[in-house]
Order: structure tokens, then C-alpha cells, then sequence
């Protein structure tokens, strides 16, 4: 039988950093990344869910479901198992610019029957033959006047029918309320169990790395990438999820 991987915690900011270097993908954060977005991201798995069930709907077996900056294969496993059960073929392509994520990915999907992963930039990915496009919290840490140009290459690969699910963490664009829902955020983290040195350590690594959008900049890019029908269809406080459907 084989033997479920121990997932190892993320300690990565629990000690004084004199120097805070810019967030990076590498091996450190690979290796607890699992444990990172499980206690950073509110309803993470309830997200899955939601993958599982738009794909479902979507995924009519006629090309790849491609999920960029895949990072550990998480989202991947996940479809292959729902997929394996329904007794309906999948093909997926995943991508990341972090070697050490497809690394861990690769071990992960190791049991996934139709999966290629790709190192490189997701600005860079043929789209032609996409039929699901997944961007779980990928797209914010991409520069901002890149990302309408990334949406409408990804429409235009798409097919009629075919969709983008997106995942971000969001801002509003009133400073007291969002000065609210960041303190609300992080009381989130503390439950978590961050401690106050990890939490501020952490969000001055993401200073100017990790780029929000208010929900109303986010549906209107959908809009001008092209996407017909485009709606939110979860957000808690400061993170929000989206479908965009082609036409």
C-alpha cells in the first residue's frame, strides 16, 4: 500500500529576517506549500469542490484541461480521482516556472493517466487544444498590464463551450473597508496558527509580488479577454472566484 506523503508544516517566516527577500516559488516553500495554502487561504478545499464541479459540467473530453501555475499537482490529483470515479477519460496539462513545485507535482500524480507538465512561463502556453483553463490564485502574481493579454489568448485557444475558472485574492477599492477585511484576513491566519512575526514577515515578502484587483477590475477584464459570460461565483472577505464561459 503506498504510503501517504506527511505533509510538513510551514515554518518559513517564524524567525527574524533582517533582509526580507521578495516571495519566491523555491524549494522551501515546494516543500511546505501544502501546509501553506491550507492554513493562508479560506476555503481552499471548497474551492477544489467547486473545480470539480464546474470541470465536470464543462469537460466534454475534446481537448486538456490546463491548470497554470499548477504548483504541487493538488488540483490535478484531485480531478483525476473525481474523474476516475465518474469512469470518464481526463487529459491535463500543467504548468508552473518553479522546478522545485513540478517536482513535488510529478510525485504527486504519479497515478494520473493522461498528465504532461511543462516548466515555463504561462504567458508562453498553446492554448489551442484547452478546453478547461484553471488559474487558482496564479494570475495575481503575474505583472498587471500583462494579465488582459494572457486572458484573451487563453479565450481565443478556448473552444465554444469551453471555460476559464480563476481564483484570486481581491481588494476594495474603499481604503476602510479594505483596511477592515485585511485585519479580518489575518485574525483568519492567527487561528491558523501564524503568529504575528510570521504574518508581517510574510506580507512584506509579497510587497509588490502579489498583485490584487478590486472584483469589479477582475470581471471586467473577463469581459474585454472576451469571455461572454463571466460571473463571481464565491468570494470570502478578500478572495474571490470566478467563472468565465466562451461562447
Amino acid at each position: 500500500m503506498k504510503k501517504e506523503k506527511i505533509i510538513k508544516r510551514d515554518e518559513i517566516f517564524n524567525s527574524p529576517q533582517e533582509n526580507i527577500e521578495p516571495f519566491k516559488f523555491n524549494k522551501d516553500v515546494a516543500q511546505v506549500f501544502d501546509d501553506m495554502v491550507a492554513r493562508s487561504i479560506p476555503f481552499y478545499e471548497e474551492i477544489h469542490r467547486l473545480i470539480l464541479d464546474l470541470t465536470t459540467r464543462f469537460y466534454k473530453g475534446r481537448g486538456e484541461v490546463i491548470d497554470l501555475g499548477c504548483s504541487t499537482g493538488t488540483t490535478i490529483n484531485l480531478l483525476e480521482k473525481h474523474f476516475s470515479t465518474l469512469g470518464r477519460p481526463i487529459k491535463f496539462v500543467g504548468v508552473d516556472t518553479s522546478k522545485p513545485m513540478l517536482l513535488e507535482a510529478k510525485t504527486k500524480c504519479s497515478q494520473v493517466r493522461e498528465v504532461k507538465f511543462l516548466n515555463e512561463d504561462m504567458t508562453q502556453v498553446d492554448f489551442s487544444n484547452a478546453e478547461v483553463v484553471i488559474l487558482n490564485y496564479t494570475l495575481q502574481f503575474l505583472k498587471v498590464d500583462q494579465r488582459i493579454d494572457l486572458l484573451k489568448k487563453i479565450y481565443q485557444g478556448l473552444p465554444s463551450g469551453g471555460c476559464l475558472i480563476l481564483s484570486e485574492k481581491i481588494k476594495s477599492p474603499q481604503p476602510k473597508m479594505e483596511s477592515c477585511i485585511t485585519d479580518l484576513y489575518y485574525d483568519f491566519k492567527r487561528r491558523n496558527g501564524y503568529s504575528e512575526l510570521e504574518i508581517s514577515q510574510k506580507r512584506e515578502a509579497l510587497e509588490n509580488v502579489l498583485v490584487p484587483l478590486s472584483p469589479k477590475e477582475q470581471i471586467t477584464m473577463l469581459s474585454e479577454a472576451g469571455f461572454e459570460d463571466s460571473e463571481m461565483l464565491f468570494r470570502w472577505y478578500n478572495f474571490a472566484s470566478y467563472l468565465g464561459v466562451k461562447a
